[in-house]
């Protein structure tokens, strides 16, 4: 059976305790841990295992994730082969913290911002 199209999406807030740097700017390695868990349900829902991490072949940061954004990723099957799977990632900033307007004050980001893309491989039993 062909896995290839099949799709998670995972959504988050991204607490300010994650902030890492100046700004309330989060690291990238945040995101690449939300790829991995977005892998994770992608492989039990294909093949009943969690499955293993194998490696990036692409990673690119296209903008910066704040503390206070929602982010949504995606993981969607791209490839299928006997044990890996090639597996096409993106992270969207869907609503900002905008500090200025107030302390609580947020928006929601129409179109949502391409920050983080990747490529990556995992394997299952």
């Amino acid at each position: 059976m062909s896995h290839v199209g099949v799709t998670v999406v995972h959504r988050r807030y991204v607490p300010y305790a994650h902030a890492h740097y100046g700004g309330n700017l989060v690291d990238g390695a945040y995101s690449l841990a939300l790829f991995g868990d977005a892998a994770t349900e992608l492989c039990i829902r294909t093949d009943g295992d969690e499955g293993l991490f194998a490696g990036y072949g692409t990673v690119t940061f296209h903008a910066p994730v704040h503390a206070g954004d929602v982010v949504e990723v995606t993981a969607t099957v791209t490839r299928q082969g006997n044990r890996s799977r090639t597996v096409d990632f993106t992270c969207h900033v869907t609503c900002r913290a905008e500090p200025g307007r107030g302390p609580s004050a947020a928006a929601v980001l129409d179109p949502p911002l391409l920050a983080v893309s990747a490529t990556g491989t995992v394997v299952v039993p």
